[in-house]
């Protein structure tokens, strides 16, 4: 018989990630919760990377609620990205479902809130594509991460230099959290 999980234990064997995202949906799926980063001040979906013998399913429940203060479950694993450069990391997304907690800032956000999702903010690659997969509702997919690359990179950095120095100074563990 398939679990929910079974799927999540099928992909830890293919290849273990190093960061993680959380998708949380309102209940009738209309919206979606973001986070404001400090480091580099663009709306994102919460997540980060996985702590040295955590699971991915441990470090998306952690990062949640250290960047949200909400407690959440997690329903599915929405897909696991793989990165075809080093401006990416191999990412597990998961659809996380409510709990409690409160709903508050962080020393990593600055700010937290949901978005309809026919009016989400401009976000870098590859939020919207993986909130797109949320939506969907299917099974877990695997997928190369190909809008994050160099030209996407170069294009950013001509349209939002401040960001992307600030982006770049957070890869190399340089954030700056104002």
């Amino acid at each position: 018989m398939e679990t929910k999980n079974s799927h999540i234990h099928t992909f830890l064997r293919m290849q273990y990630p190093e960061s993680v995202a959380a998708l949380l949906f309102n209940p009738n799926r209309t919206e979606v919760l973001l986070i404001q980063r400090r480091d580099v001040p663009v709306w994102v979906l919460p997540g980060g990377g996985i702590d040295l013998g955590e699971r991915p399913e441990q470090a998306a429940l952690r990062e949640m609620f250290e960047e949200t203060g909400f407690q959440v479950n997690i329903e599915r694993l929405v897909g696991n990205y793989t990165p075809m450069n080093k401006l990416a990391r191999q990412t597990m997304v998961f659809e996380v479902s409510l709990v409690g907690g409160k709903l508050c800032v962080s020393n990593e956000t600055r700010a937290v809130r949901f978005f309809r999702l026919d009016e989400l903010p401009p976000l870098p690659p590859p939020y919207a594509e993986w909130i797109q997969d949320g939506c969907a509702g299917g099974p877990p997919v695997t997928r190369v991460l190909t809008s994050v690359n160099y030209q996407t990179l170069m294009k950013y950095l001509l349209s939002h230099p401040v960001l992307v120095l600030r982006f770049l100074l957070a890869r190399l563990g340089l954030p700056i959290n104002t």
